[in-house]
Order: C-alpha cells, then structure tokens, then sequence
C-alpha cells in the first residue's frame, strides 16, 4: 500500500460510507468455471453505447478468469438477496452449491430474484491502483420495478424508505 502516513485511511472509507450504494453480483463463465462476486463498485457511463463500470481486486485469485471472460452477468440483488450477497462476498470455493440460477441471455449465470439483470460484454479494462476496472457494453438488461433493490450503507445493509422531500440547509457547509 502507498498511502502518505498523514491519510487516515479509515476515516476516508468511512466517509465513502456515506454514500449509499446498490449491491450487485457479477457473474460470468470463464475456462469452463462459473464465476460470481459481490460489488457495490457497479456504475452506469454513457448511454450511448450502453456501458457500465465494475472493480475487482488486484489481489483477487479469480482475477485472471475475470479477464478472460466473453461476457458477465450483472444481477442487482433485491433486498431480501442479503444472504446472496454475503455468500459471494466471501473467498469459497463452494459460492454456487445451492444457490439457484439461470442462464442469462448472453449465457452466463443470473439469479432469479434480482431487482435488475444487465447482460453484457467486455469492452475495456483499465488498472486503477489496487484494483481493474472493467468496462462492459450492456447487450440486453431487464428492470423489475416491484421488486427493491439491496442497499449498502455506513458498513451494513439498508432499505430505501419513503421520504418527503425537504429543502436543503443553505449554505452548504462543505469544506475542502
């Protein structure tokens, strides 16, 4: 790690902790194996092409599959997915046993159950410190808006409440 003594590296996840962010499940097949992770580093970009962002860890042993796959999966897992979630958040080498999926429309594996399915190919891949990104052109997705999505928030899960809007404290006290 090359971090400058002076930053607190803690007190900056936690302030990254600030902004809550959906969770997701790619996954993809890759020399035969069925990959999956969980990731709340998943991003739209442009719409024009259909592209989202996804990180995985340099460190990751499954890293050099990730690179060699076709297309991924990404399922955005609903809010009763949370044990979906924490299963492939862990390093097992048993992450599917059990778990129900189908095939998606690119081919690899979706969850049933999701909020949202994007099927996608790969289209870039850039190294960002510790971590890959991998950009992906989105060939097919689909949105089911009955179903809420899985929020991660401050370390732990959240749900999306209901709320009436209230205007903002001006001036905003941001400091830089």
């Amino acid at each position: 790690m090359n971090i400058e003594a002076a930053f607190d590296v803690r007190a900056f996840r936690q302030a990254l902790g600030q902004f809550p962010t959906g969770v997701c499940v790619v996954t993809c097949l890759a020399d035969g194996e069925q990959l999956g992770m969980t990731m709340s580093s998943f991003n739209s970009l442009p719409l024009d092409p259909p592209l989202v962002l996804f990180s995985i860890d340099r460190r990751s042993a499954s890293l050099p599959l990730w690179q060699q796959a076709a297309t991924y999966a990404v399922n955005v897992l609903s809010e009763n997915q949370k044990d979906i979630s924490n299963r492939f958040a862990r390093p097992l080498s048993n992450k599917w046993e059990g778990v129900r999926f189908e095939q998606g429309r690119s081919g690899g594996p979706v969850l049933p159950g999701a909020a949202a399915l994007f099927d996608c190919e790969p289209w870039a891949r850039h190294e960002a410190g510790d971590h890959v990104l991998f950009i992906a052109r989105v060939k097919h997705f689909r949105s089911f808006a009955e179903r809420q999505p899985l929020v991660f928030s401050k370390g732990r899960y959240a749900s999306l409440q209901p709320t009436e809007f209230t205007a903002p404290l001006w001036p905003l006290d941001i400091h830089y």
